[in-house]
């Protein structure tokens, strides 16, 4: 491990922008198909899941590899996976995109489906937490592209359930931007805002900074991807001024064609010009870079010095959900390593 790798994994790190599905590899995947599919899968057959060319063929390799998922000991196991890879990074907090309208969508009966599942993820956070000093929120994700009527029964759910579950932090709005704005969205935001739930949303990573105006304008508190705000001086003045939290995922732009290398990503403008950007991984099973790389790549392809590299980690910690109390417990810290 060079010196600068070993700085990174001392930065207490909190991950803003992981979808839990997103980070289960090929070798997991044929462990669960081996435990309950009469022709289980081979790693060969697995690995060909995660190869796309394309955004449209990234968003069918995700809903696959979720359709694979047979149950809540699947989920468990998956969660677990995460939380340790997550630990082994350095990483103290994560606050993890759950793909409720996915599993919505494409399983019959899913009414009865959805809190299984969250009981077992629930309980792989709560064993991360004990075993491994690791907080873990979750968000519930919908997809824009499916309806607004199902989005709302995601919001809904996450209402609901947030009773018992104080870890369901959030909602989400991911899927494709190209087939679905925000605007549809605003009334289903404003009831979930209602309900005590903290609002984020994909906006600007396949379409232009209109996306992003338009997330902004439904309430959206966290913008994930923000790419194309580096094409509208006014947007960056609107999200410098008001302190907007970005999720930014360098590599998965990059592998989803959005970018054309770590190197050319709005990263480096996004944080010269003040905005409070945050480092994050999006998928990193899909994507083959975690948490841990990206600062690296964050180093070693836009030259962030080791006090930038802090700034990104203590941006990390100003932008979560956790309450005021942890987040200075946590900027402190950063500012303790050497």
């Amino acid at each position: 491990m060079t010196e600068i790798e070993s700085f990174i994994h001392r930065l207490p790190k909190a991950e803003l922008h992981l979808h839990l599905e997103g980070t289960i590899l090929p070798a997991t995947l044929v462990e669960l198909s081996a435990r309950h599919d009469a022709a289980p899968l081979s790693l060969a057959a697995a690995e060909k899941i995660y190869q796309f060319t394309d955004f449209s063929g990234f968003m069918d390799a995700f809903r696959a590899i979720t359709r694979l998922l047979s149950g809540p000991e699947d989920y468990e196991i998956a969660a677990w996976r995460m939380m340790q890879r997550l630990a082994e990074q350095g990483v103290v907090h994560a606050e993890v995109y759950v793909s409720v309208g996915v599993i919505y969508h494409w399983r019959e009966h899913a009414e009865g489906v959805v809190e299984p599942i969250f009981a077992a993820v629930e309980r792989a956070r709560m064993r991360a937490e004990r075993e491994l000093g690791i907080s873990v929120y979750w968000i519930f994700d919908a997809v824009r592209h499916f309806s607004v009527p199902e989005a709302e029964r995601v919001f809904r759910k996450a209402a609901e359930m947030r009773a018992k579950y104080p870890s369901i932090i959030g909602i989400g709005l991911g899927g494709d931007e190209r087939r679905a704005g925000s605007e549809p969205f605003r009334a289903v935001f404003a009831e979930a805002r209602a309900a005590g739930l903290r609002l984020t949303n994909h906006a600007g990573e396949t379409t232009g900074p209109e996306a992003i105006w338009a997330a902004l304008s439904i309430g959206t508190e966290r913008v994930g991807h923000a790419l194309s705000a580096i094409e509208d001086e006014a947007l960056m003045r609107e999200l410098r001024e008001r302190w907007i939290p970005l999720e930014l995922n360098p590599t998965s732009n990059v592998r989803t064609f959005g970018c054309a290398s770590f190197r050319a990503h709005p990263l480096r403008k996004y944080f010269d010009a003040g905005l409070l950007v945050t480092l994050n991984s999006d998928d990193p099973a899909f994507f083959g870079s975690d948490l841990a790389n990206e600062y690296l790549l964050a180093a070693t392809e836009q030259g962030f010095t080791r006090e930038e590299l802090r700034r990104l980690a203590a941006n990390s910690f100003a932008a979560s959900f956790l309450p005021e109390n942890e987040k200075a417990h946590w900027l402190a810290r950063i500012e303790s390593i050497e």
